[in-house]
């Protein structure tokens, strides 16, 4: 079939899927909110949603803050919400770590608040001489951090991601993402991550579909971008939802390998298919 074809329209529902839905999977920056300022119609989707005897969660790439932050932030915007609502790649790194690398040292490319989020979940955090490279987005990035991160992969050390994003939008643009460090690394040391554990790969979606209770079957991952958002859905069994208000447009779309199976303007568009 064309692919053009395949696309769906935007702000339409035709087959019925949103009323299938029991949960939403909301991506952060780009889909609820751009910086400090909620997207149009964002506050009213939630609502909607929990009207309709609905649920939400909230899954962000974004390892540079951790959940506490993030609750935080929302309620600064307006927004109470418990932890139970936040899922991070942060999150799931550190799930990831404990089950693939239990008890090594890891050196952590990241911000303060990753840095303490994985040592009060017990990953053991060391600089000198570390057994795994993990590298989240680390917005307090200096040379010297990039000077070790690439010695210790160019060392052979086992090497994971949190998250693959190039750029990360906020209300003033987009700013240099997790992907865009990968991308120093490999130019100086040669290597990708062995793994990213965020969206769109599995572990991460897995790590969702617990947390949350949900079946797969019967949540939709909401998100702005194709290669991860998106992706994350249509990949892995969940209905992938693309919202226009961030990253993505429909020239993306149709240039992508990635159908989403629903467009919507912003999530707001979404309120009358509930």
């Amino acid at each position: 079939m064309n692919k053009i074809a395949m696309i769906p329209k935007i702000d339409a529902d035709e087959k019925g899927l949103l009323k299938k839905i029991n949960c939403f999977a909301l991506d952060m920056d780009g889909t609820v909110y751009l910086g400090e300022k909620w997207i149009d119609g964002a506050r009213d989707f939630l609502q909607a949603v929990e009207d309709a005897g609905k649920t939400y969660v909230f899954l962000t790439n974004n390892s540079s803050k951790n959940p506490a932050s993030y609750l935080e932030k929302l309620a600064g915007m307006g927004l109470e919400a418990g932890p139970e609502r936040i899922v991070t790649s942060g999150m799931a790194t550190v799930s990831y770590l404990k089950k693939h690398f239990p008890g090594k040292r890891v050196y952590l490319l990241g911000n303060e608040l990753l840095r303490e989020e994985f040592a009060e979940e017990g990953i053991l955090l060391d600089e000198q001489a570390p057994e795994v490279v993990a590298v989240g987005f680390d917005t307090s990035l200096t040379y010297a951090k990039m000077c070790r991160v690439c010695d210790l992969v160019r060392e052979g050390l086992p090497y994971i991601a949190t998250h693959p994003d190039y750029n990360c939008p906020t209300e003033n643009g987009f700013i240099p993402d997790a992907g865009a460090i990968h991308a120093f690394i490999h130019a100086s040391a040669f290597r990708y991550p062995d793994y990213i554990v965020g969206k769109p790969n599995g572990y991460i979606m897995d790590y969702l579909s617990d947390r949350a209770g949900a079946e797969k079957n019967e949540t939709a991952m909401v998100g702005d971008r194709l290669y991860t958002d998106v992706a994350a859905g249509v990949n892995n069994g969940y209905t992938g939802i693309l919202v226009l208000s961030g990253e993505a447009g429909m020239e993306d779309v149709k240039k992508s390998e990635v159908v989403p199976d629903l467009i919507f303007t912003s999530v707001r568009e979404m309120i009358p298919f509930l």
